[in-house]
């Protein structure tokens, strides 16, 4: 019995110690910087790239997570989801954490992402030196060897990551266009972010910039989060615009989730034009398929209706003169002009990239 056992337990720690594939996140790469702004940190950059990165000559909008040593498999899942269903375009992200041997990210976080001193945490107060790490040593590296779109960068975070994030807007007004803050510790140094707002009130924008933050219904801090929430919307200041919303039966951590997907939805979210007529007639007429077959787009109550058949219409929503989309899939639809004549529009599916040449 005793032999029984104990090759039972030499089984068992084979098994234990055996050596089996990792699971890697398909389309990232991870790559190391030393920063000589913040003390000769070395960050770990987690980056996601497109699908059809390596097909494309394009630039794309660059997201900035914090804290990506937990939330980085998250935001590439909320990615695929939202950039499937159509809601988010093709980006590039950039997850920011810490490098070097042992890194504690509780600490080193307090250090980053705080814009002020507090005594129980000596570290604390280094969100300046972290920004200009960013702005002059991140985002050269990255536009540098990526196809990143300097014009198109967006921010986001949780808790303190939260806090730098709404930090950031308020005081390094050209470094992002879009921000997303989940549980933002907003009452950091007594509500510090109160004195910040009140020189950026005066500030003129050269861009337009979104902010989405969210605080869970069962926060300690949500009315104090609340309160601020509502003076900073209340503002309306010029090329702004602030979303916030209170989470149900959410706590701290668990906004993460909700924050980034509807975050990204909203920094990226398209117009929805309203055009005029002559506009919109010049598109209707039947299309071929580069099968053959013979689709039909109508204006229909100042709206582009596409019919694939007598009984199968879909209505396009506008983002511009020339470019159409819908909400309920990946589909986008772009019209090709020789001079003033229509020649056709490129329909871009998730997997698909066709052409319809206008037969009249």
């Amino acid at each position: 019995m005793r032999h029984t056992i104990a090759l039972f337990f030499i089984v068992f720690a084979l098994n234990a110690t055996a050596q089996f594939p990792r699971v890697d996140i398909p389309g990232s790469e991870v790559r190391k910087i030393n920063s000589s702004i913040v003390a000769g940190q070395e960050y770990e950059l987690h980056i996601l790239l497109p699908a059809n990165y390596n097909k494309s000559n394009k630039k794309y909008p660059v997201v900035y997570l914090m804290d990506s040593q937990w939330d980085f498999p998250l935001v590439k899942c909320i990615y695929g989801e939202y950039y499937y269903d159509g809601f988010i375009p093709e980006m590039i992200i950039v997850g920011v954490t810490w490098g070097g041997v042992n890194p504690n990210p509780d600490s080193l976080r307090a250090r980053d992402y705080t814009p002020t001193k507090v005594q129980a945490l000596p570290q604390s107060g280094g969100a300046d030196n972290f920004l200009s790490f960013m702005k002059n040593e991140l985002f050269p590296f990255i536009e540098k060897n990526y196809k990143a779109d300097p014009g198109n960068r967006s921010l986001m975070g949780c808790s303190l990551g939260g806090l730098v994030t709404l930090y950031a807007f308020l005081t390094h007004t050209d470094m992002f266009n879009g921000y997303a803050a989940a549980s933002p510790a907003v009452g950091w140094g007594n509500g510090a972010l109160y004195q910040y707002e009140k020189e950026f009130a005066n500030k003129k924008l050269n861009k337009p910039v979104r902010v989405y933050m969210t605080i869970g219904d069962v926060e300690s801090n949500r009315p104090y989060y609340e309160s601020m929430a509502d003076y900073f919307t209340k503002k309306n200041y010029q090329n702004v615009s602030i979303r916030s919303k209170v989470l149900e039966n959410t706590g701290h951590s668990g906004t993460k989730g909700e924050t980034f997907a509807r975050g990204l939805q909203y920094i990226f979210e398209r117009p929805n034009l309203k055009l005029d007529e002559m506009v919109l007639n010049q598109y209707a007429g039947k299309y071929q398929f580069p099968n053959g077959n013979v689709i039909e787009l109508k204006n229909e109550n100042n709206h582009l209706v596409i019919y694939f058949s007598p009984s199968f219409k879909v209505d396009l929503l506008a983002a511009s003169q020339t470019e159409f989309y819908l909400t309920s899939q990946f589909f986008n639809v772009s019209f090709k002009k020789d001079g003033q004549k229509i020649e056709g529009f490129q329909l871009a599916t998730y997997n698909e990239n066709q052409f319809f040449k206008k037969n009249n």
